[in-house]
């Protein structure tokens, strides 16, 4: 009998390091942020380490002190590697490895490998892998010593070099390949995108923060079936499905990746063109993780994201998601005052926010409507159908006409694009009134 082996994959173990640079910043708040994505990527934190320092070291992200505490906590925590909460210059990740004999690996990182693990399709896939190596190439610049196996001097200079060459060469080949097969998806893309403007169907893209709940919502609208997981970056690939409204009308709604603060340079150009689906759209869903006691924060950065994709002059409608959780947290401050015997305020049931009582209402002074829903259990949806309902309406005209018989094959644009009030069947045809949008109403006004 054959003995049975079982192999268990070994959890990295990391260290997480960041640098604050001036009072009250939000390092404390990126590092939770950077142990949810080394969580997410499969790692486990086993210590956090911030200097507070006027400018980030040029040489070892961190002052020489700082590394020697790294140095003994790795030893104390038996870690196997260290995750600095921002993007490595190549003489700082060489100086750091030399220095701590041990794994180094920044933010940027980190999220390039949640996105390869999470991405699905084929365009997906060539965007994370263009993404990885133009982060690659940027690294490969001041690397010659450590790819020379003889150690350089003379006679031995070649090696190092010739390896620093042809990786070099590899990648910027690999990279032309990928870019001339991204832009034919892209090509695919806009054709599906002019395809889908030449249908009086209006489009709203949902944007927000990375697990803000913006899937969760387009599987409720839709049933599209999309993954839901409570973790960054559950969902990479976007997703466009048909939301047929009460009234009639219809709306196209699209899931987008999900934004966050530190977003590498790399990500944002292979993902512009799925990105760009909130620039083509009519409207932007902004969803917004009310929970969460970063949110302000994350709506800046959503915000800041949109603004550098060009994403401008757009109807937006916030969605404050999550109230079931702060519904919890209220219940639970109000048992906590009155053990305290404090009064609390008599306010509606959910219109504040945060950790401390009554500290601030949910608004959003960017948007043009905000609301408050949990798309978990469903709570306030039918208030988000209202609102999409009424955006349409906005952008359409009121028709008022009797049509022939003869014409009345008609009415089946009015019925597919339009918002039907009124149909009555007359002697001399077929009186409608609805809302329409605007080429429908030419359309068939001016039709002869």
């Amino acid at each position: 009998m054959s003995d049975v082996f079982e192999i268990e994959e070994l959890k990295e173990r990391v260290i997480l390091v960041g640098v604050s640079l001036q009072d009250n910043d939000d390092t404390e708040d990126s590092l939770e942020e950077l142990a949810d994505l080394v969580d997410t990527a499969g790692a486990e934190v086993v210590g956090t380490l911030i200097q507070s320092r006027a400018a980030i070291h040029p040489g070892t992200y961190v002052g020489s002190g700082k590394m020697e505490e790294l140095r003994s906590l790795l030893i104390e925590t038996d870690a196997t590697g260290i995750v600095c909460d921002d993007e490595l210059s190549p003489a700082q990740l060489r100086n750091m490895e030399e220095f701590l004999d041990t794994k180094v690996m920044d933010r940027t990182l980190i999220i390039l490998d949640i996105f390869a693990a999470r991405a699905s399709t084929s365009e997906g896939k060539i965007q994370v892998e263009l993404a990885q190596l133009k982060y690659r190439l940027s690294r490969l610049a001041g690397l010659g010593k450590s790819l020379s196996r003889l150690g350089g001097g003379i006679g031995t200079r070649g090696p190092g070099e010739k390896k620093l060459e042809m990786d070099r060469r590899f990648v910027k080949n690999r990279i032309a390949q990928r870019n001339r097969e991204l832009a034919e998806v892209r090509r695919h893309r806009e054709l599906t995108r002019s395809q889908r403007t030449q249908k009086p169907i209006k489009t709203a893209a949902i944007v927000g923060y990375t697990n803000a709940g913006k899937s969760t919502l387009l599987n409720r609208l839709t049933d599209a079936g999309v993954l839901e997981e409570d973790k960054l970056f559950a969902t990479l690939d976007p997703t466009t499905r048909n939301l047929a409204l009460d009234s009639g009308q219809e709306i196209l709604l699209t899931d987008t990746v999900g934004f966050i603060r530190k977003l590498p340079h790399h990500l944002i150009e292979a993902f512009k063109s799925t990105l760009e689906e909130a620039k083509y759209a009519d409207y932007i869903l902004h969803v917004v993780d009310a929970s969460n006691p970063q949110m302000e924060k994350q709506m800046h950065i959503v915000y800041e994201t949109l603004d550098s994709l060009e994403v401008r002059d757009k109807k937006i409608l916030t969605l404050f998601n999550k109230v079931d959780k702060l519904e919890g947290e209220r219940q639970g401050q109000a048992a906590e005052a009155q053990e305290e015997n404090r009064t609390t305020d008599s306010v509606g049931a959910v219109p504040y926010r945060g950790s401390a009582w009554g500290l601030e209402p949910l608004r959003d002074f960017r948007a043009d409507k905000t609301l408050k829903i949990s798309a978990r259990t469903g709570e306030g949806l039918s208030e988000v159908k209202k609102a999409l309902e009424e955006l349409l309406r906005e952008d359409k005209r009121l028709l008022e006409q009797v049509f022939p018989y003869d014409r009345a094959g008609q009415l089946q644009q009015v019925r597919r694009y339009g918002e039907l009030l009124a149909e009555e069947y007359r002697d001399d045809g077929i009186y409608v009134k609805a809302f329409v949008p605007e080429e429908v109403y030419r359309r068939l006004v001016n039709y002869q």
